[in-house]
């Protein structure tokens, strides 16, 4: 005993990994060998970009966090599939949509109308006719685009979404989807199509600050 006690005080055990410090790829090859608390400083790291992607997918905020909050039981649950060739990111957000998705086509076959919301947004934009798109709420923003996105496939959506919303670049999007990127940009070519067709149609007068291109625009 007293021999164990002499080699703690002469070769102290070594401090825990400072994990704040770590890149994502670090944390993820911690989790893959089982670190918990690698994992917990994940959760700090990726809930709040991961809870924006699911709202703007499901347009819910507390259902957003329950799909984010499997989204972490199934990093741990599959932890060690994750090869360190990957980007951390990429495979996150990839668990995230697909359950985002699968949440909403559950959802779809008990959806409440939409026409309180497409009547809230008629009445802004009739009582506002010439305000800047710039100044509108976002909340008013992103009910604008659920209304209008209903018309697009659910991979046009995530396509527009990670693209244009997230920032991603054609070949992460093309990751996270798990298509070729040539793929992803006739989504985005689709998808834009499409809700600046909607836009023009229910709301001429923001047309031009949503981004959305010209109708002519091909896929590059």
């Amino acid at each position: 005993m007293l021999e164990l006690v002499y080699s703690s005080r002469q070769s102290p055990l070594p401090p825990r990994a400072p994990w704040a410090e770590s890149s994502d790829r670090d944390l993820l090859m911690a989790v893959r060998e089982g670190d918990e608390a690698a994992l917990n400083e994940l959760i700090g790291r990726k809930t709040k970009p991961l809870i924006q992607l699911c709202q703007r997918i499901l347009g819910d905020l507390e259902e957003a966090r329950d799909v984010v909050q499997v989204t972490f039981f199934k990093v741990w649950e599959n932890r060690r599939k994750f090869d360190d060739r990957w980007s951390p990111n990429t495979w996150i957000y990839r668990i995230a949509s697909n359950l985002a998705i699968d949440h909403l086509r559950s959802r779809r076959s008990r959806e409440k109308s939409h026409e309180p919301v497409r009547l809230h947004l008629r009445q802004v934009a009739d009582s506002r006719a010439h305000r800047d798109l710039s100044r509108l709420q976002q909340g008013e923003v992103a009910a604008i685009f659920r209304e209008l996105s209903a018309g697009l496939s659910e991979r046009q959506r995530m396509a527009f979404l990670l693209r244009e919303l997230e920032g991603m670049s054609s070949l992460e999007v093309a990751k996270v989807l798990n298509c070729r990127e040539s793929t992803v940009r006739n989504h985005l070519f689709n998808a834009r199509k499409v809700l600046r067709r909607e836009l023009l149609r229910r709301y001429p007068e923001y047309a031009g600050g949503f981004g959305l291109g010209s109708e002519g625009e091909e896929p590059q």
